[in-house]
């Protein structure tokens, strides 16, 4: 084997697939995050490690069996992840017509999302947003009541009114739509020295520490907004801060926002 191995030339175009092949991997990774299908190839990895100890100790009918699994299971697999195949397919298939689109309905969830947080600062109201992006975080909001509801500054509003049934918790946005509230979070077990900050930041800053979502916080003492992105937690943001925050652009600094890591 060691013989064969001197004969084998690495070159840049095997190093240029190796990297596309570990890309494709990393976004496939990402898009079951958080899904079913992490469970399932958590089987699916036990039973070839099964195949292989059978293989060496030369167990035939595990081997047989198991073999005639993988064989039909692939099949099976088809139609057991199809949501995921259709979502990766869409995910390929969008035009830039349609990531037109997509970025001007990410700038109506926005100016939502701004207008509920500036009615829930102004009227003391502690809240919770957290704004999905890359990785699902779908196991978060099995911790909570599901939702599928079009993004609107009078629903935030209303799930955090006080004693209502979801007020208690995270809410969840993914796209243009709420997919769960009263949702538990998190969290973080970094060590902070500002004690105004309470089990909400705790949670937020543990999101952000475990996931790439933003996740926004209306202090129910102080009335302020605070964000936490990157494991970055930043108080007393401001509108246009919250806006670039959510387009994806370099937060500006107004000099009055202590940030803590």
């Amino acid at each position: 084997m060691f013989a064969a191995l001197r004969h084998v030339s690495f070159g840049v175009r095997d190093a240029l697939e190796i990297a596309l092949v570990a890309y494709m991997l990393y976004r496939v990774l990402l898009l079951i995050h958080g899904t079913r299908a992490v469970q399932m190839l958590t089987g699916i990895v036990v039973l070839v490690v099964l195949y292989g100890l059978a293989l060496v100790t030369q167990l035939t009918m595990i081997t047989y069996l198991l073999g005639l699994l993988f064989t039909y299971g692939a099949f099976a697999g088809v139609v057991i992840f199809q949501p995921e195949l259709r979502q990766a397919l869409a995910h390929l298939g969008q035009s830039r017509v349609t990531r037109l689109l997509r970025r001007m309905a990410e700038s109506e969830v926005t100016e939502e999302v701004v207008a509920a947080l500036e009615r829930l600062s102004q009227s003391g109201i502690g809240a919770i947003i957290a704004i999905e992006r890359e990785m699902a975080l779908g196991e978060y909001v099995a911790s909570g009541s599901a939702l599928q509801a079009k993004v609107s500054a009078d629903l935030l509003t209303t799930i955090f009114t006080p004693y209502s049934p979801l007020h208690d918790g995270a809410v969840i946005i993914r796209g243009d739509t709420v997919i769960g509230a009263g949702c538990i979070l998190p969290l973080s077990q970094a060590q902070i020295t500002d004690r105004t900050l309470g089990t909400r930041h705790r949670a937020a800053m543990g999101l952000a520490e475990e996931s790439d979502a933003i996740v926004f916080v209306v202090s129910e003492e102080t009335a302020t907004i605070s964000s936490a992105c990157d494991g970055r937690l930043t108080r007393s943001v401001t509108s246009a801060q919250i806006r670039d925050l959510m387009a994806g652009r370099e937060m500006r600094h107004t000099g009055e926002a202590p940030a803590y890591t």
